[in-house]
């Protein structure tokens, strides 16, 4: 492995399936998704922002994220943001707006412009991008709203294409975005979960996607957030060389007090992660699977690299 740079202490805030859902309020006692979100660096929300992809519901919820205490809040869709997807809107998706259409334009200015970037929000479709924060940290993401057909909604794939991986030159569905191996990515953020992490419902089916499962190897993150399957809440630790999945269990008062689920793998931590030898993998659904605001928020301390201010 190559030399390992030097690196610093960061928080995150991670959300995902909000459903339009703004977090209660402070005086709220029976759940911790609530006012104010944690103070962090840099917040993620793993998609499905709304409902059904109304402007309506997108000003409600940017409202929300603009507010949020962080530096950096970055958003991707899910496959119920159907007005983020245009070519499934103009096809099928205003169909459930009952014929009458939203202005996708108004949405995209909304999201990618101006006033959403001055308060730290950046929008991002599937591909990777490079951030640095104030505090120098500077960590690659890897995003992609996509997820295996669900009930056709939005940005969805058939599961024998892969989306994340090379296909020989001969295959008939080449990936437009695919995942770059490791250490290329610091941090993976994608609506639908890999398969068989945190991606179980309620009859029991892992409905997770196996070629993400086969890039998220290859990439190994440090941390890979995601969201889609409400009932998969959670946060697993995986140790890549003998696949061991570590469940990191949550006390319930705890998150209630501190309106979050918290988990530290920084080098502050009895246990540090080790980048490319494992992953910390986080389902942030708010939701549960009847559209209830009761999972908690996710704060999770690591490290990112510190950026190279030698070049500058």
């Amino acid at each position: 492995m190559p030399d390992s740079p030097p690196t610093i202490k960061t928080r995150l805030c991670l959300l995902s399936d909000t459903h339009t859902q703004p977090p209660l309020p402070s005086t709220t006692t029976t759940h911790p998704y609530r006012l104010p979100l944690p103070r962090s660096d840099i917040l993620l929300h793993a998609g499905d922002i709304t409902m059904a992809g109304r402007v309506s519901e997108y000003e409600t919820m940017l409202d929300v994220l603009q507010n949020a205490d962080a530096e950096l809040k970055i958003v991707i869709a899910g496959n119920h943001d159907i007005t983020f997807d245009k070519e499934y809107y103009e096809e099928f998706g205003h169909v459930r707006h009952g014929g009458r259409k939203e202005d996708l334009e108004r949405v995209r200015r909304m999201w990618c412009g101006e006033e959403a970037r001055g308060r730290g929000v950046v929008y991002l479709e599937e591909g990777v991008r490079t951030f640095v924060l104030r505090s120098g940290a500077r960590f690659t993401i890897y995003t992609s709203p996509y997820q295996p057909e669900f009930c056709h909604w939005a940005f969805a794939y058939e599961r024998d294409e892969d989306r994340y991986n090379a296909s020989p030159q001969s295959a008939k569905f080449q990936a437009p975005n695919p995942i770059p191996p490791w250490p290329q990515v610091d941090i993976m953020l994608t609506h639908g979960p890999p398969s068989r992490i945190l991606d179980q419902t309620l009859r029991g089916e892992n409905v997770g996607c196996e070629n993400l499962l086969r890039a998220v190897r290859r990439c190994r993150p440090r941390l890979h957030c995601f969201g889609h399957i409400h009932e998969g809440w959670g946060a697993e630790r995986v140790k890549w060389d003998d696949r061991k999945i570590e469940s990191l269990e949550q006390d319930k008062q705890r998150m209630l007090d501190e309106r979050s689920a918290h988990i530290d793998v920084s080098s502050d931590s009895e246990r540090p992660l080790q980048f490319g030898k494992e992953t910390l993998f986080v389902n942030a659904s708010i939701m549960n699977v009847r559209y209830n605001p009761v999972n908690a928020p996710w704060v999770v301390d690591l490290n990112l690299p510190l950026a190279d201010t030698s070049k500058s």
